[in-house]
C-alpha cells in the first residue's frame, strides 16, 4: 500500500492561524501605503498623526493581540472571536487617521468570516456575516453623526469583500455536503447491488433445488413399485435437498428487501454487467454457480491477470450449505479482484479456515507491490466492492473486516457462521 502524501501547506494551517497571517499581511500592507517605496515620488497615503506617537503604537499592539485572541478561539467559540477581530480591526483604524475601516485591516474578518460560513451552521453563519456587515455600516454612520468625513465608498468596497468571503465559504461547506451525500448515496446503492446480486444468486440455488428435486421425484415415481429402496434413496436425497434450500432461504429472506422501482434495477443490473468484464466469473470459464471447490480454477484464471494466487485450506473440508459456499466464494473473489485492479501487488494468499465447527473464516492478503517491479493497475470499478462485501457477510451475520496489513499490503477476513447441525449434513 502507498503512503498517504502529506496534506499542501496551506491546507494544514488552521483557520485560526490564516487569521494571523491575514492580519500580518494587513499590517505590511498598510506601512508600505505609508512609506515611499522604489518607483514611486512619495508615499500614497500620508501617514496619520497618532501613529507616530506612542499612544497610536500601543493601539495598534493592542489590536495584535485581540486578533492573536480571536485567532486562537476560532475553532472553539466562533463568534467570540469574531467579536474580538471586529474590535481590533477598528482598534487598529483608530491611529490611520482614516474616514473609513480601510480592507488591511478587515482582511483578518474576511479570513474569519470564511472559516466560519464554510464549517458553522447556516444560521451562525448568517449571524456572523450580519456582524461583519453591521460593523462597517456602524462605523460609517457614527462617523456622519459626529460630523466627520466618512469614506462611505470605501466602506461599501470593504464590506463587498466580506460578502464575497463569506460566499465563498458557503460554497465550499455545500459542496463539501454534496460530496458526502454522493458518497453515502454510491455506497447505499454498492449495498443494494450487493443484495440484488445475492437475491439473483438465490435464485439460481433454488433453482438448481428444484430440478433436482423434480428429477429424484419423477425417478422415485418410476420405480416405487418394483425397487423400493431406490425410491427410499432418492425421497431422502428430495428431504435434504428440500431442507437445504428451505434453510437458506429463511437466512437470506430475513434480511434481503427488495428494490421498489424497476428502474433503479435495471441500472443496478447494468452496472454489474459493465463490471463483470473485469471480474472472475462464469464468461471465464468458471462454474456457473461456484463454490470454494472452484478456488484452485479462481486461481488459475487470475493468474492470467498477472496475480499469482496461493490457495491455503486449513482444517478438513466440510460439506456447505449453498447459501454460504457461494458467498464465501464471492468474498474471495471480490477481494482478489481488488488486488488485480488496485494493489500492485504480484502475489496473493487465500485462506480458507475451517477448523471451527460453527464457521467458515475465509481471509485473503497481499503484501503490495515489490519496490523496483510494481504490477500495472488497471484499475476501475465502483470503488465500493468493500461495502457491498461487508453488506453480503451482515446479511449472513458474519463478521468482517479490512484494511491495511503490519508491513504492507491489504488483508480482507470474513467469518460466516454455519447454521446448526451443517457439519454433519451432506451437501
Amino acid at each position: 500500500m502507498s503512503a498517504t502524501p502529506s496534506a499542501p501547506f496551506f491546507k494544514r494551517l488552521t483557520p485560526g492561524r490564516w487569521v494571523a497571517v491575514a492580519w500580518g499581511a494587513g499590517i505590511v500592507f498598510t506601512a508600505l501605503l505609508r512609506i515611499s517605496v522604489p518607483g514611486q515620488e512619495g508615499p500614497d497615503v500620508m501617514p496619520g498623526f497618532v501613529i507616530l506617537r506612542w499612544d497610536g503604537l500601543l493601539m495598534l499592539g493592542v489590536a495584535t493581540l485581540l486578533t492573536l485572541r480571536g485567532g486562537a478561539l476560532l475553532a472553539r467559540r466562533p463568534t467570540a472571536a469574531l467579536h474580538h477581530l471586529l474590535v481590533a480591526s477598528v482598534i487598529a483604524s483608530t491611529p490611520l487617521g482614516v474616514t473609513a475601516i480601510p480592507f488591511a485591516q478587515y482582511l483578518a474578518v474576511d479570513v474569519a468570516l470564511y472559516a466560519i460560513a464554510a464549517a458553522r451552521p447556516r444560521r451562525e453563519a448568517w449571524r456572523a456575516l450580519l456582524l461583519a456587515l453591521g460593523l462597517i455600516f456602524v462605523y460609517l454612520a457614527v462617523r456622519l453623526l459626529s460630523g466627520w468625513s466618512a469614506g462611505t465608498t470605501s466602506g461599501l468596497a470593504v464590506a463587498l469583500t466580506a460578502l464575497v468571503a463569506w460566499l465563498l465559504g458557503r460554497s465550499e461547506r455545500q459542496a463539501r455536503e454534496y460530496a458526502e451525500q454522493s458518497r453515502a448515496q454510491v455506497a447505499e446503492q454498492a449495498a443494494t447491488a450487493e443484495r440484488l446480486r445475492i437475491a439473483r444468486e438465490m435464485h439460481d440455488t433454488v433453482a438448481h433445488s428444484i430440478g433436482i428435486v423434480a428429477l429424484q421425484a419423477g425417478a422415485a415415481r418410476r420405480v416405487i413399485d418394483t425397487q423400493p429402496e431406490g425410491a427410499r434413496q432418492a425421497l431422502a436425497e428430495i428431504e435434504t435437498a428440500s431442507r437445504e434450500t428451505l434453510a437458506g432461504l429463511r437466512r437470506m429472506l430475513g434480511a434481503l428487501r427488495t428494490a421498489d422501482q424497476a428502474d433503479e434495477s435495471a441500472e443496478i443490473a447494468e452496472s454489474q454487467a459493465a463490471t463483470t468484464v473485469d471480474r472472475p466469473g462464469p464468461p471465464r470459464a468458471l462454474p456457473e454457480m461456484p463454490g470454494l471447490a472452484a478456488l484452485d480454477r479462481l486461481a488459475e484464471v487470475t493468474g492470467a491477470a498477472g496475480v499469482r494466487i496461493a490457495v491455503r485450506r486449513v482444517g478438513a473440508p466440510r460439506p456447505l450449505p449453498p447459501d454460504i459456499d457461494l458467498s464465501a466464494f464471492r468474498l474471495v473473489q471480490e477481494s482478489v479482484t481488488n488486488v488485480v485492479r488496485h494493489s500492485g501487488a504480484d502475489t496473493c494468499t487465500v485462506t480458507v479456515d475451517h477448523r471451527d465447527p460453527e464457521a467458515v473464516a475465509v481471509t485473503v492478503e497481499d503484501r503490495g507491490p515489490t519496490p523496483g517491479s510494481e504490477r500495472e493497475r488497471p484499475g476501475g470499478g465502483s470503488g465500493y466492492g468493500l461495502a457491498g462485501m461487508r453488506e453480503r457477510v451482515a446479511l449472513l451475520h458474519g463478521e468482517f473486516t479490512a484494511g491495511p496489513r503490519p508491513g504492507g499490503g491489504f488483508r480482507v477476513t470474513a467469518r460466516l457462521p454455519l447454521p446448526t447441525g451443517t457439519g454433519a449434513t451432506a451437501r
